[in-house]
């Protein structure tokens, strides 16, 4: 029977854990974390899946310490996985599996290495994404793959519907490449670093909505960091203005001579953007509360 020590967080730890379950793996031990205070806890747990599945699990501050290596090395395992582990796992215990150490990341590697992929391609308004299965190296995301599955990013997807969206398609791709590794068939493809990219983690704070930028610009920023992540804001008459949601009404719009300001019609609210289009406030929060003005309100001026 194939042996594996599991590295889990997050929704797609708990998928990818699934399905190495479902192929009756041997799992020696699932390595999770603790959820961390005070973050928005919206995802499923890993550490629950463990336990209904009568698997020893553990969550170490740090996976790299001398005693857990050799804990791990006792149980001689055949593959190690990583899906959505926070923390690096550093060469003495990628080195320990027999039949190598393979991590799911959250885009088409090699592009979108590090950090939150899937933000960071909305971000950039890329059209499409994805999961891939590589094997780890101390450098990361850098390994030879084994196999990708791809994903649409539609115009007005949100974070989340692309997050879910990757999740199922971690699931597929480890669910395809399976029986090949454990066969020992499976392809390794050599990465071109020199054609991808590297992004690493995002901060709250690098929300803010910078209204001198094209209308197309601002709307990929409000669906890249829209809940459950940290939203958009901006500043109006003092308060925070969190933008949840948008949509481009017209991306070809000149931009306005005079300082972008929201202006409301019986059609909704509008921004003539800076950087030239026209944005449509489809949600909005004005310190923690709905905001809507009425039709015909004044036009408010923009931070």
């Amino acid at each position: 029977m194939t042996r594996a020590v599991v590295f889990a967080y997050h929704n797609v730890g708990v998928r990818c854990l699934s399905v190495l379950l479902d192929a009756g793996v041997d799992i020696a031990l699932v390595v999770t974390h603790h959820d961390a205070p005070g973050e928005n806890i919206w995802f499923d747990s890993v550490e629950r899946l463990a336990k209904r599945n009568d698997l020893p699990c553990i969550t170490p501050d740090d996976p790299n310490t001398e005693a857990l290596r050799h804990h791990i090395a006792a149980l001689q395992p055949d593959f190690l996985f990583s899906f959505y582990y926070r923390n690096m796992l550093k060469a003495p215990l990628l080195g320990l599996p027999t039949r190598g150490a393979l991590n799911l990341h959250g885009s088409l590697l090699p592009r979108y290495r590090g950090r939150v992929p899937v933000n960071w391609a909305i971000v950039h308004g890329e059209t499409e994404t994805g999961a891939t299965l590589h094997y780890m190296t101390e450098k990361p995301d850098a390994g030879d793959i084994v196999a990708q599955t791809v994903v649409p990013i539609l115009r007005d997807d949100l974070a989340i519907d692309v997050f879910n969206k990757v999740a199922c398609a971690a699931e597929l791709t480890l669910y395809r490449a399976l029986p090949e590794l454990i066969a020992g068939t499976a392809p390794r493809i050599p990465q071109d670093l020199a054609q991808g990219s590297y992004f690493g983690g995002r901060r709250p704070q690098d929300g803010r909505i910078d209204w001198t930028q094209s209308a197309t610009t601002i709307h990929n920023l409000i669906r890249a960091v829209a809940p459950p992540y940290p939203g958009a804001f901006t500043e109006l008459g003092g308060q925070t203005l969190r933008v949840l949601r948008s949509r481009v009404s017209d991306a070809t719009s000149p931009a306005p001579h005079t300082r972008p300001a929201v202006f409301c019609d019986n059609r909704g609210c509008f921004v003539h953007c800076g950087g030239g289009g026209t944005l449509q406030l489809l949600n909005a929060e004005l310190d923690g509360r709905s905001w809507q003005p009425a039709p015909g309100a004044q036009p408010i001026a923009l931070d």
